[in-house]
């Protein structure tokens, strides 16, 4: 089920009552923040609907630094929200694509065993994808997998056939379009500086004040801060990892023809490096996981003071590295050592080399931790009767974000 806090508010039904006359802002112009004000007016014409993005443009964090996969539910726990609407949101990402003419592909994905002790773990996944109802998934011996991907090198591959790519900033671009003919509303430049609760919601910003009756937080980044001004205990705190990414040189990107996984390590709660084909063309090399030094520290030398000090200042923070220290420093050797990085990649295509990779982007991973140490995997709704804070929505939060969206209409309507 998807994680949520006991709501506190009057119930009709079973339903949370909202007059559709109301003004509802939604704080946070992100894809996921996009998606609900398009659904939420699809739902109810007449709701008057506002969001608020703090940037001069949209989709500038989490959206727009992402490796552009269209994520199928492989990894997830069955049941699981992620699971649910990773399944639904893929089908609904691509169709809403389709539609549109937004750039995507359903180009497929191996998941590579490169030895013997990861076979367990392998089998693992496609029992778990056929769970979540995948569809396709076909175990590959070295061969079968060669067939596909010539230059791949492992013991078993999981061939995903599901798995695509598509252009996300061209999706929040389309909703903000498609929002503004409903009748609603994009702000940018309008940081949430202070929320007043009087009759309502009075939100400040520097684009000047915002008056609704309800609040929808979907901030990314920044949602603990902003549920925060909403008068919310800060119960879980985001620490965001930095990801960092090489681009395969373009007259070496033919090694890679789809998209190529390694088989995740259970030890560690991120995925490890991977090959991506991008929907503007070419390969990305990546990620490894480092701490940011900032909440928007998209390269090594960011460092933002105030949010360094939130981060080294919760005991959350250091209850999770306990157990994740030598990994941490393993991380932190890979950014600073494109040799080592490299390394990790030779491991599922030996033909990369280090002057095959120059240097990409990177993306920050707005991780939602917990004061036990325990970084929270699902998505995490908090409700009240007049707001609805997201404070967990990590990947595959951008696939699954119109399934997203339709979720926070049902609660709130």
């Amino acid at each position: 089920m998807i994680a949520l806090e006991k709501p506190v508010f009057s119930e009709e039904n079973g339903f949370l009552v909202i007059t559709m006359n109301k003004n509802i802002l939604i704080i946070g112009g992100g894809i996921v923040g996009l998606a609900t004000a398009y659904k939420l007016g699809r739902r109810e014409p007449g709701l008057q609907i506002t969001v608020l993005e703090k940037e001069a443009a949209v989709c500038q964090h989490q959206t727009g630094n992402n490796s552009g996969v269209l994520h199928t539910g492989l990894y997830y726990k069955p049941g699981s929200a992620k699971a649910q609407l990773s399944v639904s949101g893929i089908r609904e990402m691509t169709a809403f694509c389709a539609e549109h003419n937004i750039a995507h592909e359903i180009c497929g994905k191996l998941v590579v065993a490169t030895d013997e002790s990861e076979l367990p773990r392998l089998r693992d996944l496609m029992e778990r994808g056929t769970a979540n109802g995948l569809q396709g998934l076909k175990w590959l011996t070295p061969a079968e997998m060669r067939a596909i991907e010539p230059n791949v090198a492992g013991v078993a591959g999981l061939c995903v056939p599901q798995t695509g790519i598509a252009d996300y900033p061209g999706v929040g671009a389309k909703l903000v379009e498609l929002i503004h003919a409903q009748g609603g509303r994009v702000v940018t430049r309008a940081r949430v500086n202070r929320l007043i609760a009087r009759d309502g919601w009075i939100a400040e910003t520097p684009a000047g004040e915002f008056r609704a009756e309800f609040i929808i937080n979907c901030a990314g980044l920044h949602c603990d801060r902003v549920s925060e001004l909403a008068g919310e205990k800060r119960a879980a705190r985001i620490v965001p990892f930095r990801g960092e990414y090489y681009r395969v040189k373009p007259a070496r990107a033919h090694l890679v023809r789809h998209l190529i996984y390694p088989v995740p390590d259970p030890r560690f709660p991120f995925l490890g490096v991977h090959f991506t084909r991008m929907i503007r063309g070419g390969v990305e090399a990546g990620p490894n996981a480092v701490l940011a030094f900032a909440r928007e520290g998209y390269r090594k030398t960011q460092i933002a003071p105030g949010d360094l000090l939130d981060t080294l200042a919760y005991p959350g923070f250091w209850k999770l590295m306990r157990p994740y220290w030598r990994m941490a420093i393993d991380e932190v050797r890979r950014s600073f050592s494109k040799k080592l990085f490299c390394e990790s990649l030779q491991k599922l295509v030996p033909a990369i080399e280090m002057d095959d990779l120059e240097a990409g982007g990177a993306g920050i991973r707005a991780q939602a931790v917990l004061p036990s140490g325990e970084m929270i995997q699902d998505f995490y709704f908090v409700e009240r009767a007049n707001a609805l804070h997201v404070l967990n929505a990590p990947s595959p939060a951008a696939t699954a974000a119109l399934a997203i969206g339709d979720v926070i209409a049902q609660k709130i309507m």
